[in-house]
């Protein structure tokens, strides 16, 4: 008796523990389920476990939400796959809960056990799962089956199959307008279950009711299925049956379907082939690239390399262009930030002679402009012009752009033009570079701004790790140390700690000497960065002495750095 009393206990502490008030203590029982399981056994746990759970499911969504990851990771315990139905029941009426997350979890776990399940199993147990929540009195139940078809599907005969299509079907006629726009939502995973002859008689017809929903919010989820529908029919369905709509939708009365239809028409080209295109989406893509909504533009805008990419050149220079050359100049920055980040790709598809005559006037125009965004988004995309027009084109073009920038008088947009240094550089080539820009890397360190200083000092260092130590031995080390005397150069301290070596020891030393409290402590820290890959004896012979001197600084930030440099030392010396 002792035996069995002792065996029970777990069981019992957990009964105990999720009535109690404290929902801390029912998620701490909930989590500790896979832990039960093992101590209660496969059968005990799908005897008595399983069930209770079923039945003790009315508790905050938290623990709902727990209870329902818990139970995902739960075949194991009840005996592997062929037992594995028995977790179907407590996760079916987690689905039919109110709170979204908590179904949604349920759902995608029902999914999860009913891909490892035989196929009998899906016919005696997952199934019935599916159709009894697809008839569930309250909405929720009838939302969750729709995520739950194309597991059940598969595996039914062809009976059941036709059932099954059926009851879709009523739930994509429903009542409620949560449960279409599940069964939207859900659409293509179904589709791609359902076999051809009757996916054009059936699934079609399912599919051009919900694209005639009042509900713009069906709609448009009805649009993500028309892509997915699309690259199932064969090509000449899919022209007869899934353009028409998407035509219809670019017109449609909400924007949050021409939105979506925006963002949808480059996979729908793919799935109708090139001639549909040009000859019924072309016109879609320019109304959606003028329509009246900015948010409609941007999405249109994001996609234009990718829609001209499958057109003829000279049918994107007929009608796309026109819309772009609108677009660059729109009031939105967004609008042209969108268009920024994608126009470039446009060179390859157009072509040296196009590009030169016809984008690199709105490319000029876009890397002036005064948002930085978007003259990021054209700069970051720069190779790809000149890889159809070449550099000394595009150095041309482009570059005296981007030099005057680098003099505007306001010094925020000459920061902005220094953090995209780097990325030319790595685009344009070591030679190119020291040939057009070094020089006005140089001359952002003698700046009267110091954020223009400092951005340039790092400007540099980054440039070293970019171009190697070589490079910045050569080009860099010997003008700082020109600059040395002018009043801004201490900007320059922050390039020690780039990948070059030389004098530079030799140069912080003596810039401990200054009277300029934020010299010397920047001293002090660049001393601390050299410590770990300077020779121990140069560090005892010259650091060292260097940052005793600075630990009695009058200033107490340099005495807390020069300390700091010290502990540093010591540490190095403790180890090695």
């Amino acid at each position: 008796m002792a035996m069995v009393g002792q065996s029970l206990y777990p069981i019992a502490v957990l009964i105990d523990e999720l009535k109690n008030e404290e929902i801390p203590l029912r998620l701490n029982s909930i989590r500790k389920l896979s832990t039960i399981a093992r101590a209660l056994g496969e059968e005990r746990t799908r005897k008595e476990l399983i069930p209770f759970l079923s039945e003790n499911n009315d508790d905050e969504d938290e623990v709902l939400q727990a209870m329902a990851e818990e139970l995902g990771v739960f075949v194991p315990y009840v005996g592997g796959v062929e037992h594995a139905h028995v977790l179907l029941p407590p996760l079916e009426t987690l689905a039919t809960v109110e709170e979204t997350c908590v179904r949604d979890k349920a759902v995608e776990l029902l999914c999860l056990i009913g891909a490892q399940m035989k196929e009998k199993d899906i016919v005696d147990y997952f199934v019935p799962v599916v159709t009894r929540l697809a008839s569930g009195e309250w909405f929720t139940a009838r939302v969750s089956s729709c995520g739950l078809f194309h597991v059940a599907y598969p595996s039914a005969a062809d009976q059941l199959k036709a059932e099954l299509r059926i009851v879709y079907g009523h739930l994509c006629q429903d009542d409620m307008p949560m449960v279409r726009r599940a069964a939207a939502s859900n659409l293509g995973k179904f589709a791609a279950t359902v076999e051809q002859s009757h996916l054009k008689k059936e699934i079609v017809s399912i599919f051009d009711n919900l694209t005639q929903d009042d509900q713009d919010s069906v709609r448009l989820l009805a649009v993500e299925g028309c892509a997915a529908l699309g690259k199932l029919l064969e090509p000449q369905d899919c022209v007869a049956h899934i353009l028409p709509v998407i035509v219809n939708f670019s017109q449609d009365k909400s924007w949050r379907v021409r939105y979506m239809v925006a963002n949808q028409l480059y996979e729908l080209c793919e799935a109708a082939g090139p001639e549909p295109t040009r000859a019924d989406l072309v016109p879609a893509y320019v109304r959606l690239l003028r329509d009246n909504e900015a948010e409609v533009w941007i999405a249109a805008a994001g996609k234009v390399t990718k829609f001209c990419r499958i057109l003829r050149p000279q049918v994107a220079i007929q009608h796309i262009l026109p819309c772009v050359k609108e677009l660059s100049s729109d009031s939105s920055q967004h609008v042209r930030s969108a268009l920024a980040s994608v126009i470039m790709g446009m060179a390859p598809v157009l072509g040296k002679d196009a590009t030169i005559e016809q984008l690199l006037p709105i490319f000029l125009s876009l890397l002036k402009d005064e948002f930085p965004d978007v003259r990021l988004n054209i700069i970051s995309k720069l190779d790809e012009v000149n890889q159809v027009i070449g550099i000394d084109l595009l150095s041309q073009s482009l570059l005296p752009a981007i030099v005057e920038l680098a003099e505007d008088r306001h010094w925020r947009v000459r920061l902005a033009i220094i953090e995209y240094i780097p990325l030319l550089a790595r685009q344009l080539g070591v030679g190119f570079f020291d040939d057009k820009l070094g020089a006005l890397c140089m001359q952002w360190l003698e700046d009267k701004v110091f954020s223009i200083r400092e951005a340039a000092a790092n400007n540099l260092k980054r440039l070293a790790e970019e171009f190697g130590p070589e490079w910045a031995m050569q080009h860099i080390i010997p003008q700082v140390l020109e600059k040395i005397n002018n009043p801004h150069y201490h900007s320059a301290s922050h390039l020690i700690a780039s990948p070059c070596h030389g004098p530079r020891d030799n140069v912080v030393v003596n810039s401990s000497k200054e009277r300029v409290p934020n010299i010397k402590f920047n001293v002090a820290k660049v001393l601390q960065s050299l410590v770990p890959i300077l020779d121990q004896s140069l560090t005892e012979k010259t650091l060292k002495p260097c940052l005793v001197e600075l630990s009695e600084d009058p200033d107490v930030d340099v005495r807390y750095y020069a300390k700091q440099a010290l502990q540093a030392c010591d540490q190095i010396m403790v180890s090695s």
